[in-house]
């Protein structure tokens, strides 16, 4: 029984530990790409625009499309590893 109760710690312990990840990612984008670092990143241009602009209205929701699918392809193998997956 042990063994079991470790392996589903693990199993939370690596999930959590891609959430958290994730998390940060979301979060430098959203708020440190968007409004933080924007004065820094505008000086660099991207199809015209300035980055920080880009980042605040179009750049982050395609991070955001990334992030769903990594979260998705990481959460697969963890499932693998851990042996809960749905085949």
């Amino acid at each position: 029984m042990a063994t079991q109760s470790a392996q589903a710690h693990g199993y939370w312990r690596a999930t959590l530990g891609l959430l958290a990840k994730i998390l940060v990612i979301w979060f430098l984008v959203s708020f440190g790409a968007g409004i933080l670092f924007a004065d820094l990143l505008n000086g660099i241009k991207l199809g015209g625009y300035p980055l920080g602009f880009w980042f605040a209205h179009q750049g982050s929701i395609y991070v955001f499309i990334a992030l769903i699918f990594f979260y998705a392809w990481k959460m697969g193998e963890i499932d693998r590893r851990f042996d809960v997956h749905e085949d």
